[in-house]
């Protein structure tokens, strides 16, 4: 049955799932961001979207990436801190600067 399968999926295949899904649903919101970008030619909005993919997408594809080059789990952790913390200051500029 599907239901005992998903009861004993693996712990890192369930991460997996749910980081993929996070990314699918932040590329979305990226996207409403970056078409009202397109729409009102607002920076801010445009800063917003890059903000919100560099979180979610972002993050996601930074760790696989340097999971597939075989970086140790230091280097993934830096990658990963570094990629939130340019998305976090896209997003501070988007809503700080007028």
């Amino acid at each position: 049955m599907i239901v005992d399968n998903l009861l004993t999926m693996e712990p890192f295949s369930v991460v997996s799932v749910t980081r993929g899904v996070t990314a699918l649903g932040g590329l979305f919101v990226a996207t409403v961001a970056y078409r009202g970008y397109r729409r009102n030619s607002s920076t801010k909005m445009r800063a917003l979207a890059i903000g919100i993919a560099l979180l979610t997408a972002g993050v996601y594809v930074a760790v696989i990436l340097a999971d597939i080059i075989g970086a140790g789990n230091g280097v993934v952790l830096l990658v990963r801190g570094l990629v939130t913390v340019i998305g976090l200051c896209a997003v501070l500029y988007a809503i700080t600067v007028e």
